[in-house]
């Protein structure tokens, strides 16, 4: 009996913490996006955003509940194309000047 109650408790502890891990990378998710927004650069399409949400929180998963692994890995993907988006964004792009028009290009 003691044996049983023993891998219970392991079981529901390595289960908190896992959870503890998917909700510290949907806190992380949620704050990125948040502060890509501030900052005025894409955060990538909102379905990536609200369908790792969503899939954190539904019941229907790949792997069962007590097990969130693949919930972070849903989490963490998403977090890396909300930061690939904006990295697109602030590296490939360059702001246009004011004091130029497109016009002045092609004068001789």
């Amino acid at each position: 009996m003691e044996t049983t109650t023993l891998v219970l408790v392991v079981a529901a502890v390595l289960a908190a913490l896992v959870l503890a891990g998917a909700v510290a990378v949907l806190v992380r998710l949620v704050r990125t996006r948040r502060e890509l927004a501030r900052a005025g650069l894409p955060t990538g399409p909102r379905w990536i955003f609200w369908g790792a949400v969503l899939y954190l929180v539904l019941p229907a998963d790949l792997l069962p509940d007590p097990v969130y692994l693949d919930d972070i890995g849903v989490l963490l993907l998403a977090l890396r194309s909300l930061r690939g988006s904006a990295g697109t964004r602030s590296l490939g792009a360059t702001p246009p000047r004011s004091d130029r028009h497109p016009a002045d290009d092609y004068a001789p």
